[in-house]
Formats: C-alpha cells, structure tokens, sequence
C-alpha cells in the first residue's frame, strides 16, 4: 500500500531547517507524485541548486529503505544519482539526491528508450559488486527463499552482482541526451545477473509486449543468453506465485493486478516453449 504523501511544508520546522542548514534557503519545493514507498519525496529549488529530496519517519518499519538506498549509493553511481547526504533528525530519516531532469522511459513496443535501457542494466552488471551486511543488500537466494522452497533450487539465484531488481518505468529515467539514470534503491539485491533482465520481462509485457518479444529484449543482456534455461524457469514460476500473491492481497491496486497478469502470461509462455 503507498504511503501517503506530505508536501515539504508539512514537515515539522526544525527537519526543515536542519536540511537548510545543509542546502541554503530553499527558494521553491515540488511535491513528486511518482513513486508509493516515501512520505516526502520532493525536488527543492536552493541557492546551490536544484536537488530531490525523499523521505520517512525514523519509526516507519519501511525506513530501512531508506539505510539501503545510502548504503548502495557509492557502488552504483555510474548509473544512479548522487547520495549528497543523510540526515536522521527529530524523528525523520531525509536522503538528498543530485537533481536528474529526466522523464520516465518508455516500455512499449518500439520504444526508442528500450535500447539505452538494456545498455544500462548491462553497465549496472559489471560494476564490481561489495560486500555490504546482507540487511541493505539482500542476497537473491535469501530474498526469494519464500517463492522457491528447495535450498538447492535457489542456489541457482546466487551470484556477485548488483541487482536492482525494481524496474518500474518510473524508477528509469531518461534525460534529454538520451542518457539513463536508474533510481529509487529500495530493494539492492547480491545475485546471478540474469535476475535483472528476468525482473524487467513482466514489466516489458505489462506495456504490451508479447511474452516472446519480451524476452528477445532480454536476451540482448550477455547473462541472459549464458544462463541455465531452467534457473529462468524457476524465477518465472516464483515471480509469478509472489505476484499473484501481492495482488491477492491488495486487489484494489490496479498496477499490481497487471503485473500479476504479465507474470502468469510470461509463465505460461515458458511453460509452452521451454517446458519445465
């Protein structure tokens, strides 16, 4: 379920003038409307200019997004904003980005932006991966084991790379030179660097790409055309069991019954082609 949203003016006066202590006054602020999992999420206008700013209570029990997004930041800066800083202060946990002027890309069939994004998520892949406690960087197999229940059946997710695994178009975004900035670090994952493009497959099919196409997409990525087919099986009956589950759950959000939807569609064409 989202969190509901407040405006920068909502916050309490000294979080305010702590993060102005630190940014100069802020001349203007813009309520972010994208995005369900930050109570603030704003883009501040300042004297140093402009930045985005996210946010949550300290005593909200998705805070630790937000210790996961300042942990990952340094080792993904090639293809993420710059974490500026983090304040924890009277009971709000604020994170400050470098401002990206950028739209969210474009996933329907033909999309120009398909191409740049896949170039993206294969830089992401060979960025050396660290060794950070597993509370801010989930390993695959532990962050799935409750879809995949053989322990050797999810070995086959382990792996040393960088996943992002949240590839919600408007966690993509495109800047007017076509380059691509990939954000919102809620969910950094250790893993095999087929996840990614696996993670990307039901959103693909979400804006209307047929199963097949989808994972021709896919396949540009060099992990996806070198991993075992079965290990993309397992992935694709897992992810469609959690899908279907979470949209079980809250039937009222519609986005998730889609994804639910593109999930079984994705299955049931590996099921046909692939066997399983």
């Amino acid at each position: 379920m989202a969190i509901p949203r407040l405006d920068w003016e909502q916050l309490p006066p000294a979080v305010r003038n702590a993060a102005e202590a630190l940014l100069g006054p802020v001349l203007a602020a813009k309520t972010v409307g994208d995005g369900q999992n930050s109570a603030i999420a704003t883009i501040l206008d300042t004297e140093q200019g402009r930045v985005f700013i996210k946010g949550l209570r300290t005593d909200h029990r998705a805070v630790v997004t937000q210790q996961r997004e300042a942990a990952i930041n340094p080792h993904v800066r090639a293809v993420s904003p710059e974490l500026r800083w983090r304040i924890e202060i009277h009971g709000w946990d604020l994170l400050c980005f470098e401002y990206v002027d950028g739209r969210s890309a474009d996933y329907t069939p033909g999309s120009a932006d398909l191409p740049q994004v896949l170039a993206t998520m294969r830089r992401l892949a060979e960025l050396p991966c660290p060794n950070l406690p597993p509370l801010y960087f989930r390993p695959a197999e532990l962050r799935w084991a409750a879809m995949i229940e053989d322990p050797a059946a999810r070995r086959l997710l382990a792996g040393d790379t960088i996943l992002h695994t949240d590839y919600n178009p408007s966690n993509v975004l495109v800047t007017s030179d076509g380059d691509v900035q990939v954000i919102d670090w809620a969910w950094p994952t250790r893993g095999a660097a087929w996840i990614d493009p696996a993670c990307l497959v039901p959103r693909l099919i979400a804006w209307g790409h047929p199963p097949e196409s989808a994972e021709d997409i896919a396949r540009q990525c060099p992990a996806w055309r070198d991993a075992d087919p079965a290990a993309i099986n397992l992935f694709a009956r897992g992810l469609t069991a959690m899908w279907e589950e979470i949209a079980q759950d809250q039937p009222d959000e519609e986005w998730k019954q889609t994804l639910a939807a593109s999930a079984r569609q994705w299955f049931e064409h590996r099921s046909a082609t692939v066997g399983f």
